[in-house]
C-alpha cells in the first residue's frame, strides 16, 4: 500500500510540474520573439526550426506508436508460462533504421548549410550598410566605417535595406542576437565574423547578448531601431555633425565635469573636447537614447543612479563610481548628459 501510494504522489507531482511547464512556455518578453520575425533573414530560420521540428516530431510519433504496439502485442498474459521466443537480430530492419536518419540527417543538412553560408556571405559594395558590432563587459558598441562615426547600446538601421554585420569582441566571447530579426553569432576575441540582418518595418527590437560572459550578461542588452530610409538620413547626418554645446550655467559645470570625471573613457563628438576616449560607450547624442546602460529607464533619476554607483546596477563592470560628487554637482553632470543631442 505504501509502495501504491508513494506512486501515486509521484504521478501527482509529474503532473504539476508538466502543467506549470506548459504555463510558462507563455511567459517572456514578446519582443523576444524569434518565432514572429520581421525580416527575411529571421523568416529563413524559422523554416529550418520548422523542418526540424517536423522531422523530430516525426520520428517521435513513429517510435511512440512502435513501442504502444510492443507493449500491447508482446504484454505477459495470465497463464503465460513459456517465454517468447527470443529474436537476436533482424539485417533488414537494422539497415532500415540505420538508412532512414541518415536520410533525415540529409534533409535537415542540406539546407541548414546552404542558408548558413548565405546568411553570413557579404553583399556587393554599395547594396548594404556595413556595421562593425564590437562586444565589451557589458556593453554594445556599432561602428559605421562608410558615414564616419561609432555608437553605442542603439544601432540604427533602414527599413527594406540589407544591413552587413562584422561581429567581434575586445575582451571574451559574447553572441550578438537580435531575435526578431535573425538569429545570433558569435563575437570571439580576435576574430571576425559575418552576418546580414533586414527589418521589414520602423520599430523597436530588443537585442540581447547569448553567450554567458560574466556577472552582467543577462543585462547586455541593446536596442535595434528600425527607421524609414528619410528618418536614418536624418540620424546619419545629425551624427555627422552632432551640436553639444552648453547654454547656461549648470550646462558649462556639467560640461566641465564631464571633462573631469568623463571624458578620459568616453567619447563626446562636437562638444569641443581636446581629447576622445574610447574605452567605454560613446555618449554622443546621448540624450536622445532610450535606455541608460542598455536596460534602464532614461532619465535624470536613474542616469543619478547609474552614476553613482555602476556596481549596483551591473556587477563586474568596468566604470568606476563618481559618488564623491555633491547633489548639485550630480545635478549638473546629469543635465549635461541629458541634452547632449
Amino acid at each position: 500500500m505504501k509502495v501504491l501510494r508513494r506512486r501515486q504522489h509521484l504521478w501527482r507531482y509529474l503532473f504539476v510540474f508538466a502543467a506549470l511547464a506548459l504555463l510558462l512556455t507563455g511567459c517572456g518578453d514578446p519582443r523576444l520573439n524569434s518565432l514572429d520575425p520581421s525580416g527575411p533573414a529571421g523568416r529563413v530560420q524559422l523554416s529550418l526550426i520548422q523542418l526540424s521540428f517536423w522531422i523530430m516530431f516525426g520520428v517521435l510519433t513513429v517510435v511512440t506508436i512502435i513501442y504502444v504496439y510492443v507493449l500491447v502485442r508482446f504484454r505477459e498474459r495470465p497463464g503465460q508460462n513459456e517465454i517468447p521466443k527470443q529474436v537476436e537480430g533482424n539485417t533488414k530492419l537494422e539497415i532500415l533504421w540505420t538508412v532512414i536518419p541518415i536520410v533525415l540527417l540529409a534533409v535537415l543538412a542540406v539546407p541548414t548549410v546552404s542558408t548558413t553560408f548565405s546568411l553570413s556571405k557579404k553583399s556587393p559594395q554599395g547594396q548594404a550598410i556595413e556595421v562593425k558590432v564590437v562586444g565589451h563587459q557589458y556593453w554594445w558598441e556599432f561602428i559605421y566605417p562608410q558615414y564616419g562615426f561609432r555608437t553605442s547600446q542603439e544601432l540604427h538601421i533602414p527599413v527594406g535595406k540589407k544591413v552587413h554585420f562584422e561581429v567581434t569582441s575586445t575582451d571574451v566571447i559574447h553572441a550578438f542576437w537580435v531575435p526578431n530579426l535573425g538569429g545570433k553569432v558569435d563575437a570571439i576575441p580576435g576574430k571576425k565574423n559575418y552576418m546580414w540582418l533586414q527589418a521589414d518595418k520602423p520599430g523597436r527590437y530588443a537585442g540581447k547578448c547569448a553567450e554567458l560572459c560574466g556577472a552582467s550578461h543577462a543585462l547586455m542588452d541593446f536596442t535595434v531601431i528600425a527607421q524609414t530610409q528619410q528618418d536614418f538620413d536624418k540620424w546619419v547626418k545629425a551624427q555627422q555633425h552632432p551640436q553639444s554645446m552648453a547654454t547656461n550655467k549648470t550646462l558649462e559645470q556639467g560640461k566641465k565635469l564631464v571633462a573631469q570625471n568623463c571624458i578620459g573613457c568616453h567619447a563626446v563628438r562636437g562638444a569641443g573636447f581636446r581629447y576622445e576616449g574610447k574605452k567605454g560607450p560613446e555618449l554622443t547624442g546621448f540624450g536622445q537614447r532610450t535606455t541608460i546602460a542598455g536596460f534602464l529607464p532614461h532619465d535624470e533619476k536613474h542616469l543619478q543612479a547609474w552614476l553613482k554607483n555602476p556596481q549596483a546596477f551591473k556587477p563586474g563592470a568596468r566604470m568606476p563610481k563618481i559618488g564623491y560628487l555633491d547633489d548639485q554637482e550630480m545635478k549638473a553632470l546629469t543635465q549635461y548628459l541629458m541634452s547632449l543631442k
